[in-house]
């Protein structure tokens, strides 16, 4: 993480720098300002069954103090689309730029170009690149194994249809893949004519799963003579759900002035029953946390947090102990305390 005063100095450098540069040195300057702010540029989907769901987030993080504003977002093929959850970001503020490939209209070879262009703090374009080969002569359906809300602790079992068609006569799934160890797979082959192979993929979820969502892909192993062709991804989908849930988490407050109060943001803690809180902890005192005393499925608990004097970056952990008899859930809290208004042109102390 960037220190306040990194974050304080990186501004007050890109604004000089911007400034005093000449046309060329600027444009070179803000084209690298802006690509620091993505976790990465590129993304390889490599071989993806005709229909099938694939998708990739690349994250965006404004690790600056002026806000950053994304003006507009295109690809260089209809085969990749973008979509985003944001488009301004003040500091700390992230934001999810998802590709979302057209397998259904689109099968071979496609790259695309995705360029996202900012119009604040200063005009800068990003260009992220995709690649992927989508094949025509696989299909699954569904085209995503979704196991949809699972309680904690419970095996289950979800099915998905693979066909090949139009090709060897002797094509063949040789083993599943799992890079997960709470998922097992096997495939089964159910139909094989001059012309087409089914098979039928079971897909386990073992019941020592950990709560949380599941976002993996299983890799069909097939004889393919081409590498690049052999290994064919299933996205697998679901959310194992723990007795007590709590979002969101991280809780981030935002920004506050020395001195001042953030308004109250409720978390909310949901269970499979009515529950009661027993109590609330935190690791910083000035956080301050209204505890609900009734039985509830679904609890709001008001969090606000009083700033001091000085200028930083307060990071926390709340306890939430309940009636369940499960361990207590933590959530990581975020605020960021910057100077009062009237003396913001100090820079502020780390």
């Amino acid at each position: 993480m960037h220190s306040i005063h990194g974050r304080w100095l990186a501004g007050l450098v890109l604004a000089v720098c911007l400034a005093t540069a000449g046309a060329g040195a600027r444009q070179c300057f803000a084209q690298e300002w802006a690509r620091k702010m993505f976790d990465h540029l590129s993304h390889d989907f490599g071989v993806v069954a005709r229909g099938a769901k694939a998708e990739h987030i690349f994250t965006i993080e404004n690790i600056y103090v002026e806000d950053a504003e994304i003006a507009s977002i295109s690809s260089t093929c209809g085969c990749s689309i973008p979509e985003i959850d944001r488009r301004r970001l003040k500091t700390w503020e992230k934001a999810q730029l998802k590709i979302v490939l057209d397998t259904k209209r689109f099968y071979g070879r496609r790259d695309a170009t995705i360029r996202v262009t900012f119009s604040k703090p200063y005009p800068a374009e990003v260009q992220l690149q995709i690649y992927c080969f989508i094949r025509s002569d696989v299909v699954i359906k569904p085209e995503v194994v979704q196991f949809g809300s699972v309680a904690a602790g419970k095996e289950t079992s979800q099915k998905a249809t693979v066909t090949y068609a139009i090709g060897r006569p002797d094509w063949k799934i040789e083993r599943v893949e799992s890079h997960n160890e709470h998922l097992s797979a096997a495939a089964v082959e159910l139909q094989r004519t001059r012309t087409q192979v089914s098979y039928e993929l079971t897909v386990t979820l073992k019941a020592a799963a950990p709560p949380g969502y599941i976002q993996e892909q299983l890799i069909l192993v097939t004889n393919d003579y081409a590498a690049q062709s052999a290994k064919i991804p299933v996205p697998v989908e679901g959310i194992v759900m723990a007795a007590i849930t709590v979002r969101p988490s991280p809780l981030m407050l935002g920004l506050v002035e020395a001195g001042q109060s953030t308004p109250e943001r409720p978390l909310v803690v949901q269970g499979n029953q009515p529950f009661t809180i027993r109590a609330v902890r935190c690791t910083d005192q000035r956080f301050k946390i209204t505890v609900p005393a009734e039985a509830k499925t679904v609890h709001l608990v008001p969090v606000s947090f009083q700033a001091g004097q000085a200028a930083e970056k307060v990071s926390a952990r709340l306890i939430i102990e309940t009636d369940q008899g499960t361990t207590p859930v933590e959530v990581p809290i975020f605020v960021q305390v910057v100077p009062k208004s009237d003396d913001s042109s100090s820079p502020p102390k780390q």
